[in-house]
């Protein structure tokens, strides 16, 4: 095998990348290729690549999940050592536990401390996994201030070094494109519980808009969806809430820039791209002054608190009925999302991975 001294980690990408996937995949574009290699089940242009195990993907379930852990425990440090690697860099926060491979992860978010569940695998994950790979890291990169106060307050001070870089989003896709507004709301990403959807619901039916439209965009998860759906017809709200399912990404563009408002009203983010790219896009936001939420929005959206149906049913009423409202939150949105690029998330990761090799 020819020698590669930086090994990447995107064995948890799956073929229909959502935030975590989206991140790795336009942040490897801005990485130096020299003498590295991309561990990943597929090829990616332009990229050396070693095959990671098929099946081991986030959307294989805890499954994939498991045999990504499996492969990342026992096969990444021979795959160090036959490269002669100097580093092995995980855009998640997985990696060798107890092995002689030097490591640099980005870390998220810590949501499953936020809200545990006693018997899901992501609290177990966060609970025990996660704090042996902080103290082994050698730096941690976090998506916001918030993220890193959250290992702070949940394992005390990393060993290793800390470096807060936001995310981003591609100015080539999310932009304005000056089409007519249709009159919906959009939420776009999961339907976990921490997703607050089951207020965003009971707040749409709150606004007293007869002819507009809520669109809750993103993969059904069967533990929460029924239960949402069943709450929609609950309320009687007819086909006014629409679940689209996962939207592929060439048409999210559009379907962003026709919506009165994107509604995020999430109650943890590590970060919050949909709010990110929703602005790029120059559709007014309404999302949660929690977490990393105002790191991102800056003054440039709505913040609600995410508990307060009321609150959030007066800021969308409020979208809707004060045009020069409306407006402003439009030109701040577009205004605020230039202060974010990959080429620039790129370069600072770049830069701290380039020290360790």
């Amino acid at each position: 095998m020819t020698e590669a001294a930086l090994l990447i980690n995107l064995a948890f990408v799956p073929t229909k990348p959502t935030g975590l996937g989206v991140y790795a995949l336009n942040l490897i574009q801005h990485l130096s290729t020299k003498n590295s290699c991309i561990l990943s089940d597929r090829a990616i242009a332009g990229h050396r690549h070693q095959p990671s195990p098929q099946g081991a993907t986030t959307d294989a379930g805890k499954k994939g999940h498991a045999r990504r852990l499996w492969w990342t425990q026992f096969q990444v440090p021979q795959i160090y050592r036959q490269l002669g690697a100097k580093l092995f860099f995980s855009p998640v926060p997985e990696a060798p536990l107890w092995s002689s491979c030097r490591t640099v992860v980005t870390v998220h978010d810590l949501i499953p401390l936020h809200f545990p569940q006693p018997r899901s695998p992501l609290t177990l994950y966060s609970r025990y996994y996660l704090p042996q790979v902080i103290r082994q890291a050698e730096h941690i990169i976090c998506d916001s201030e918030s993220t890193l106060r959250d290992i702070y307050r949940f394992f005390g001070p990393p060993p290793g070094a800390t470096t807060v870089i936001p995310l981003a989003y591609d100015d080539s896709h999310y932009r304005f494109l000056n089409l007519p507004r249709q009159p919906y709301f959009l939420y776009v990403g999961s339907h976990y519980t921490y997703k607050n959807l089951g207020r965003l619901i009971q707040a749409f039916a709150q606004t007293k808009l007869p002819d507009f439209k809520l669109l809750i965009a993103g993969v059904p998860d069967p533990r929460y969806t029924p239960f949402l759906q069943a709450q929609v017809k609950e309320m009687d709200l007819g086909d006014r809430v629409q679940f689209l399912s996962y939207v592929p990404y060439s048409d999210l563009p559009q379907l962003i820039n026709q919506a009165i408002a994107l509604v995020f009203p999430s109650l943890w983010e590590g970060f919050g791209l949909p709010v990110l790219e929703a602005m790029a896009c120059g559709t007014p936001v309404i999302t949660s002054r929690v977490s990393s939420l105002p790191e991102v929005a800056g003054d440039a959206a709505l913040l609600i608190d995410p508990y307060n149906v009321d609150e959030l049913a007066e800021a969308m009423g409020s979208v809707v009925c004060d045009s020069g409202l409306w407006a402003r939150l439009q030109g701040a949105g577009l205004t605020r999302a230039k202060a974010f690029s990959w080429e620039k998330t790129g370069r600072q990761t770049n830069a701290i991975l380039q020290q360790y090799l």
